[in-house]
């Protein structure tokens, strides 16, 4: 292995070790008000959907979840009333969901509690330079990677 590839390895590491020990700590965080971090984690990326609501694939696509666990999380907080699930109209077979004003409201309570123990967590780590280079080289990696899948996906068809 050269010292780069070494040095990637190690830099994944790094990183994958680093958002393993933050993801732990903040599950165990007292903001989630009887939910768990992937039924928030749905909540707000339904929140960016806007008001027509969010096709479960597209939702599927925006997160880290493989489509049975996003089903059964999407089913419990439709059982909870937190999300509402009615026909696409654009599509008879699909449907589309959207946040209940209930789950509207605990999507920004424990979006705003959980903003501020992240806040906390890396600025007491990291300096505002650190910060914005960390943000810079993540969305760096996730955009070349979208890109590569993008392309990867046009060329197969």
């Amino acid at each position: 292995m050269s010292a780069s590839e070494r040095l990637a390895v190690e830099s994944w590491e790094a990183l994958f070790r680093a958002q393993s020990t933050l993801f732990r700590r903040f599950q165990q965080a007292p903001v989630w008000a009887g939910r768990n971090p992937r039924e928030y984690d749905v909540l707000y990326q339904m929140s960016l959907g806007g008001e027509s609501g969010v096709r479960q694939r597209d939702l599927m696509n925006r997160l880290m979840m493989s489509q049975p666990s996003l089903s059964r999380v999407v089913d419990r907080l439709v059982s909870d009333g937190l999300i509402d699930r009615c026909p696409d109209p654009r599509d008879g077979r699909g449907a589309l969901l959207s946040l209940t004003s209930e789950g509207a409201s605990l999507q920004r309570r424990i979006g705003a509690a959980h903003a501020k123990d992240v806040a906390q967590a890396l600025t007491s780590r990291l300096s505002d330079d650190e910060l914005m280079q960390l943000r810079a080289l993540a969305q760096k990696l996730v955009c070349a990677e979208t890109r590569d899948v993008d392309h990867g996906a046009r060329g197969a068809a």
